[in-house]
């Protein structure tokens, strides 16, 4: 099975976003990687079946003012799309808040929101994406994956980031994608096609955030982002999110990823 979320990565999907076995460096290849295929390995990424994360987040404003959170991420592989499911445990003002996540055979994903004060389930919209996440640094369009099929990608060489030999990967958006973004600039690890530095611009051409691992280290066998930052550059705000604690493969139950458990808290 494959294509999940990295623990926090999922964040972002990044997104950020983030299923095949880990393919080797560009040096073991019979024949260059493209762009293309390089963009695809990324989206490819083996990371288990499914993956439990207990992580805490701290929101960091310009100033150094800290607000801290803590929650669990849950995703699984169901062949060609992955759910997952985010749920908020502390402080008090956010806890049983939830987030799900399902993809779709037609390369779309749906999303809902929990909102244990009103005692309901919002879907978000498409409208919507482009808003901030829980008052987080990253929007909705960031917590579900891009298919590489909705971009163009170019290759712009190679760089080392903290030891680790990275390509540089430029994805500008098709006429057609829906995206709240024009350009997004990626530093993908040769060895494990983890993202560990990612830039975004916006419609203006402008750029508006960053994304960095910061840690990661190898759990169960699979390369895994342990601490990563988002930061928006203008506001000069960021999100960290540090992992506790990531178990791969632990035969997760269907239930988690429906509506109904989403409400059940």
């Amino acid at each position: 099975m494959k294509k999940l979320f990295p623990a926090a990565a999922a964040m972002l999907l990044l997104f950020l976003t983030i299923s095949t076995a880990l393919a080797g460096s560009l040096e073991t290849q019979s024949t260059p990687l493209t762009a293309f295929e390089i963009a695809q390995k990324v989206y490819d990424r083996d990371l288990g079946d499914d993956v439990t994360t207990i992580a805490s987040m701290a929101l960091i404003s310009r100033n150094g003012r800290t607000r801290l959170r803590e929650f669990t991420i849950q995703s699984k592989d169901y062949g060609p799309v992955i759910k997952q499911l985010i749920r908020f445990t502390a402080p008090a003002d956010i806890a049983g808040t939830g987030f799900l996540s399902l993809e779709k055979d037609d390369n779309t994903t749906e999303q809902f929101l929990y909102l244990p004060a009103l005692g309901r389930t919002r879907r978000i919209v498409s409208s919507q994406k482009n808003r901030s996440f829980v008052n987080t640094d990253f929007t909705y369009e960031d917590m579900q994956r891009r298919s590489p099929d909705d971009w163009h990608h170019t290759l712009n060489g190679s760089e080392t980031i903290n030891n680790t030999d990275c390509f540089i990967i430029t994805s500008t958006a098709k006429d057609e994608t829906d995206t709240a973004y024009s350009k997004i600039k990626s530093w993908i690890a040769k060895d494990s096609f983890m993202p560990l530095k990612v830039d975004f611009w916006n419609k203006k051409s402008k750029q508006t955030k960053k994304y960095q691992v910061q840690t990661f280290k190898n759990i169960q066998n699979i390369m895994t982002e342990t601490e990563v930052m988002m930061e928006k550059l203008e506001k000069g705000h960021k999100t960290i999110i540090k992992s506790t604690s990531v178990t791969y493969n632990q035969n997760l139950t269907d239930k988690i990823f429906t509506k109904r458990h989403l409400e059940e808290w």
